[in-house]
């Protein structure tokens, strides 16, 4: 059993290059005060919470698929805490590329839809 969510949103819109984003292993997600410029290739989110720091091991579940973190970049979680922002890249990299970015396993991007659940789940297991 996982932890309490560290973050936990659901998906109003796609932007309409999101999926090419996707099918490159990226995904780009932005609160609801993103600028309409990003819009375009943004995965946009309702507002949310950061109730602790992401860190490799934590998992990142979107919808009914759950993906482990395996790296965190030095800015990611003020990204996240002030701006809704997160780019998730899907190429299993522990040491980031980009100081924004949280690698997660490499396997393909799941679909994004409005709608979907999104959340990230602390790796600590609850005991009780």
């Amino acid at each position: 059993m996982s932890g309490p969510p560290k973050y936990d949103v659901t998906v109003f819109g796609v932007g309409e290059t999101a999926a090419a984003f996707a099918a490159e292993g990226i995904l780009v997600f932005f609160g609801p005060d993103a600028p309409e410029e990003l819009h375009e290739f943004a995965i946009i989110t309702d507002l949310g919470s950061l109730h602790g720091e992401v860190e490799a091991g934590d998992r990142l579940v979107i919808g009914a698929d759950s993906f482990p973190i395996v790296g965190v970049g030095s800015v990611a979680n003020e990204n996240l805490a002030s701006l809704g922002h997160l780019v998730v890249k899907f190429n299993g990299l522990a040491e980031t590329e980009l100081p924004g970015d949280v690698s997660v396993v490499a396997q393909p991007a799941p679909e994004i839809e409005p709608g979907v659940r999104v959340a990230i789940v602390s790796a600590l297991v609850d005991a009780t």
